[in-house]
């Protein structure tokens, strides 16, 4: 894995504050001592500022002391803000959105941070109105051009590495016996840290050495033919089963991602790009290539695997302090002197024991795993955006599938404005560039197709997308008043602002203050949102809210609704929300006790109208919000 996961409190902190730094440094000259950096030449005391022809000659102190106006605390909040809100707008037209929501996320943290006083000012709200318009626009388009995928997996290294398993005398002298019979290209040596390891494999941690080694069959003729390419011992594959069990989705606690764990900083240095819509260090065949490489280049300098891998793991920079300090460039006398990070000093035992197993799985028992299928695939170059799951419905196969086959991606859908190359299932090449063919280019990313079932109709299955059928027979050229063929596919023209479960949402996000106790689910369960849906909009992994101030949230809208109905008020003291919206409806937070007629009555509506606006709903709970509209009371 990269350096800097060892010291992981550290690299967090910097991490949550420049999302480029990587644990990996860029790569030293080759030599076993660093390298004397070059100083910037100092400044000179004498030095006099540069001044125009026009310019005007500062005035004395006393008297611009005197003259200098009372700041305006709410003045020098807007700046602040402003400057935020700047540089998002610059992010967003430049491509960068994730860097773009940062800078809107942090300009409404300073408003909302703010003290009550000042936020009540007529200026703090105009701003808060512009940051949420841009922050509702910007995540509006990422619904639209794909949302994140979620599928991720633990690293395996980081639950090894915190191991202490006892060494077995009797499987470390087993152990050096077939040493002395293992063929490898990788020296092997069998130390009290190696034993140990071979114990946790046997014993606590053999589920997890025996599904890597079997899905390792999928990637280990890719792999072994570019470590050869490359120039590399073949044996290195360990270390991929080591560090990520072959997932080409791993990430690690400190950020490292990808089957060869590489940080993003270390990644970038050789070649693998990082962007909204892909990252390269989870494509398997481009990362291997990119840590072959690196390996070699960490040969070059150490001239020894043991320290290659170590510097591989903690940073070249590490490794060379600690033969400085010691004057030893030997992995064994620096893991004696403990002059390594535990996690460095657990690594190469840890590759070693996985080597030394997995070249003889019959004394071993693991004879029985069998190793997976490389999985074959076609290729097409697209120069578009398209969801996955278009893709999907285009050559009949899940989803899962094919984020299974293209690992790099980082959404639903492929780059919008740069080329890539999707996997597909074999055989399936000409049936996707077929019945892609029927779907507008510039829809691709939103429209669906939809496999006709028995029994369905036009209507049916317009209204489960909350379409027209006018709408939907517009699209595939027919009559509204046509029957339709089980198992035909027909094109869904899915409405801008529709999410991918059928519903639809409120085109402005409302801004939620998280409360003690809330979840995910409790929110989704208050609100009548799918839990799903306000975990792609907020960018969330779990059902915890921990640490989370706020949530942006797309209320439901009824079909045929307009948007001037979901608006919302501002009295987030009394219903936690607040939005840019229009003004005129009234929110009401359910209490405990309350019921249908009791707040129809407050409001002096009916109980027929609160239905009506809030979804046919039939059951309260405490937390509830519905909508009150004017036209109901």
């Amino acid at each position: 894995m990269s350096i800097g996961k060892v010291q992981l409190p550290i690299r967090m902190a910097v991490l949550a504050l420049l999302a480029t730094t990587g644990c990996r440094s860029a790569q030293r000259p080759a030599t076993l001592l660093p390298s004397k950096q070059a100083s910037a030449p100092a400044l000179s005391l004498n030095t006099a500022p540069v001044q125009t022809a026009d310019a005007v000659p500062p005035l004395p102190a006393s008297i611009t002391t005197a003259t200098k106006p009372k700041s305006d605390p709410v003045v020098e909040l807007l700046e602040k803000v402003d400057k935020e809100y700047q540089a998002g707008e610059e992010n967003k037209q430049a491509g960068h959105p994730e860097a773009a929501k940062e800078n809107f996320d942090r300009a409404l943290k300073l408003l909302l941070d703010s003290p009550v006083g000042m936020r009540s000012d007529e200026r703090v709200q105009r701003d808060l109105d512009r940051v949420l318009d841009a922050v509702n626009g910007l995540e509006l388009e990422v619904l639209q051009q794909g949302d994140v995928q979620p599928k991720t997996e633990p690293a395996p290294i980081d639950e090894t590495n915190e191991v202490t398993y006892p060494v077995d005398p009797n499987i470390r002298a087993k152990a050096e016996a077939e040493v002395k019979a293992t063929h490898s290209d990788l020296p092997l040596m069998m130390t009290d840290p190696v034993a140990s390891y071979i114990n946790y494999f046997s014993n606590r941690g053999r589920g997890t050495f025996e599904s890597a080694l079997a899905r390792g069959g999928r990637y280990q003729e890719m792999i072994r033919r570019v470590l050869g390419e490359e120039g590399v011992p073949q044996d290195l594959i360990y270390l991929a089963q080591a560090e990520s069990g072959f997932h080409p989705v791993a990430v690690s606690r400190a950020g490292a991602r990808g089957m060869w764990q590489f940080m993003a900083s270390r990644a970038r240095g050789y070649g693998l790009e990082r962007d909204w819509w892909v990252d390269e260090r989870q494509d398997p065949e481009k990362a291997t290539r990119a840590a072959a490489r690196h390996l070699r280049d960490l040969y070059h300098e150490f001239g020894d695997w043991y320290l290659a891998m170590a510097a591989y793991n903690s940073g070249p920079g590490t490794v060379q302090q600690a033969v400085k300090r010691t004057g030893y460039a030997d992995y064994w006398e620096l893991y004696r002197r403990n002059v390594l990070p535990r996690e460095t000093r657990n690594y190469v035992p840890i590759i070693l024991a996985v080597t030394i197993m997995a070249k003889n799985p019959t004394q071993y028992g693991l004879e029985h795993v069998v190793a997976e299928k490389p999985v074959p695939y076609d290729l097409v170059e697209l120069n578009y955006g398209v969801d996955l799951r278009l893709v999907a419905e285009c050559v009949d196969v899940s989803a899962t599938t094919l984020q299974d086959l293209n690992p790099s991606l980082l959404r639903w859908t492929t780059p919008q404005n740069e080329p890539f190359a999707l996997h597909l299932p074999a055989g399936t090449r000409d049936r996707y560039l077929s019945t892609i063919s029927r779907i507008p280019v510039d829809k691709r990313v939103g429209w669906r197709y939809h496999q006709v079932e028995p029994g369905e109709t036009l209507a049916s299955v317009a209204r489960a997308y909350h379409l027209t059928p006018r709408a939907v027979a517009q699209a595939n050229d027919l009559d509204t008043d046509d029957d339709l063929a089980a198992g035909s596919k027909l094109i869904i023209p899915v409405a801008p602002g529709s999410s991918q479960d059928g519903g639809t949402y409120a085109k402005r996000a409302m801004l939620y203050h998280v409360r003690k106790g809330d979840t995910v689910a409790s929110v989704a369960d208050n609100f009548q949102i799918p839990g799903t849906m306000i975990r792609r909009w907020n960018h969330l992994s779990g059902n915890s809210l921990r640490g989370r101030h706020t949530l942006y949230l797309h209320l439901p809208v009824a079909p045929g609704a307009h948007e001037d109905k979901i608006a919302t008020s501002k009295q987030p003291s009394k219903n936690h929300l607040q939005a840019a919206g229009n003004k005129h409806v009234v929110r009401h937070t359910v209490q405990p006790g309350e019921t249908l007629y009791s707040i129809a009555k407050s409001h002096n509506t009916t109980v027929a109208a609160l239905k009506q606006n809030n979804g046919n709903l039939a059951n309260l709970r405490p937390g509830m919000i519905l909508l009150i509209s004017p036209s109901a009371r």
